[in-house]
């Protein structure tokens, strides 16, 4: 019985594969349906798929009245333009929510669609002068719960900000983000639980962890839309220069520059933000344990650009201390970016960080 997507209800036994654009199943035949896949074949705008006339349980299947498409209305137009017109931070969040939706649907098996990944974070990622202004305070955007969705998304604005700032032009650098992006979507083949978890991973665990890069590879391994400097970028992310990443443990000039940026957006943001299992570092704390694996692990120049692009604060710039005192920087130390020297609010006190190596800047209050 030949049916549309909207006549389905939970039960019905598909009798053929449902393929998608790249002639890949998104579901396969002998699949018993439920909601979710239903909701997945609508996603993917499929207009018919062939069930067995009788339900997994052996009544007569009895399909739903079938919904006519729906036209494009003006307010729909309305609301993709107003999407332009949304604050940064709404912008974001609406991005990290779309993304999640399609991670569902990858655990689902469906396939990468990289219209739509472009679709989603090119917008978001072409606000450069916004990304720069928040790019050491996007962890207080993440929560615990959906932190593992955040992070992809920032990686991706994080890494194309400093790809630009690296000189790269804006094909290469729309690429890195994009790499960013689909850096972890590989975790979709990955247990939910693994996700969720709160405590730290047993080895067998981790095991299947570090297994993620080489699974992100793979759902864009045969995807002639997407450049292989972007599938190098996501297999080899969470490389080292020294040889101690993984999956494959490369060394300095086999990894690619895009990976190389890539690790340290990465390393940033997950150091930076509340996850289930650690507690969030301030930025300039991270900053400073960045410079310490920049020789080692991580590519000097990426690091050094980071430093400076995150760093760059202008006198009068208001921040709270790790002592939870309030100040205001009025020395910029050109050797030390994250130790300037600070006026305190309460005693009018001029104190160099340099010289209080346990105290740091906790967070940006305001610039001027």
């Amino acid at each position: 019985m030949r049916v549309n997507p909207s006549q389905l209800v939970p039960g019905c036994v598909l009798l053929r594969d449902v393929l998608g654009k790249t002639n890949r199943p998104i579901i396969p035949k002998k699949t018993v349906l439920t909601k979710e896949h239903i909701k997945i074949l609508e996603k993917f705008l499929i207009e018919t798929v062939d069930v067995s006339e009788k339900l997994q349980d052996g009544k007569l299947y009895k399909p739903n009245p079938e919904e006519k498409p729906k036209e494009k209305t003006k307010s729909t137009k309305k609301k993709d333009i107003q999407l332009d017109k949304l604050s940064f931070e709404d912008h974001y969040l609406y991005v990290v929510a779309t993304y999640q939706k399609l991670f569902d649907t990858w655990r689902n098996n469906a396939p990468i669609d990289m219209v739509i990944v472009r679709n989603l974070i090119i917008p978001l990622i072409n606000r450069m002068d916004d990304i720069g202004s928040a790019i050491y305070t996007l962890h207080n955007f993440t929560n615990k719960k959906d932190y593992f969705y955040h992070h992809s998304v920032s990686v991706s604005i994080i890494a194309a900000f400093i790809g630009k700032k690296m000189g790269y032009e804006k094909g290469e650098w729309l690429q890195i983000g994009i790499a960013g992006l689909l850096s972890d979507a590989g975790m979709a083949k990955l247990s939910p639980s693994l996700l969720q978890k709160e405590g730290s991973l047993n080895q067998t665990e981790r095991a299947e962890v570090i297994k993620h890069p080489t699974y992100s590879y793979r759902l864009l391994e045969h995807l002639s839309s997407v450049t292989y400097a972007i599938k190098l970028a996501v297999l080899q992310h969470h490389e080292r220069i020294d040889g101690s990443g993984y999956p494959l443990g490369l060394s300095k000039e086999k990894i690619h520059n895009y990976a190389r940026i890539i690790a340290v957006c990465d390393t940033y943001h997950a150091m930076t933000s509340e996850r289930m299992y650690k507690e969030k570092q301030s930025p300039f704390r991270v900053i400073e344990e960045l410079q310490k694996e920049q020789y080692t692990k991580l590519d000097v120049i990426v690091v050094q650009t980071f430093i400076e692009a995150i760093s760059n604060f202008s006198v009068g710039t208001k921040v709270s201390l790790s002592n939870n005192q309030i100040g205001e920087i009025v020395f910029m130390e050109p050797n030390q970016p994250t130790r300037p020297m600070i006026r305190l609010d309460k005693s009018d006190e001029i104190i160099s960080l340099s010289n209080h190596h346990t105290l740091f800047i906790q967070e940006i209050i305001s610039q001027t």
